[in-house]
């Protein structure tokens, strides 16, 4: 069997070994494989081949993995989920929010809040309201106009 072979059935193995786990990692090693087998292919003794693995894989894991690692990353603090979700949403008054007592409620997509207004002031029943902050089980609301 070729050495070129052995380079590309690692590198497969480590591609296969990188989507089963997290990270970033093992794929360095498999562009290095990958490079490597390049070099096998065209002649280059066993030597090289290693180089080129290790130089490879070590430039990849410096330079490639951080920028990936960043991109991916990005994205996943930009998404808002559970209760953190409802700021900005849009609900309407079930119960009279009256600062003096400080009872009131919001419905939101079917679920009804607990809520104070955020300026002190009354917001009657059937006002549209939109949600600035949540305090534990408390929305903090403004009415829509």
């Amino acid at each position: 069997m070729q050495a070129y072979y052995i380079w590309l059935i690692v590198a497969i193995i480590l591609v296969i070994v990188e989507i089963l786990t997290a990270g970033f990692g093992v794929i360095c090693f498999a562009i290095g494989a990958a490079f490597s087998a390049l070099v096998s292919a065209l002649g280059g003794s066993f030597t090289w081949q290693v180089v080129v693995f290790v130089v490879v894989s070590l430039l990849a894991f410096i330079f490639l993995r951080p920028v990936v690692i960043r991109f991916l990353d990005k994205k996943s603090k930009d998404v808002k989920t559970n209760a953190d979700a409802l700021v900005g949403r849009k609900g309407v008054v079930s119960e009279c929010i009256d600062a003096g007592n400080h009872t009131g409620r919001v419905a939101i997509d079917g679920d009804d809040w607990k809520a104070v207004s955020e300026d002190g002031s009354v917001i009657e029943k059937g006002a549209y309201v939109e949600i600035v902050k949540l305090d534990s089980i408390i929305v903090t609301v403004k009415k829509c106009y």
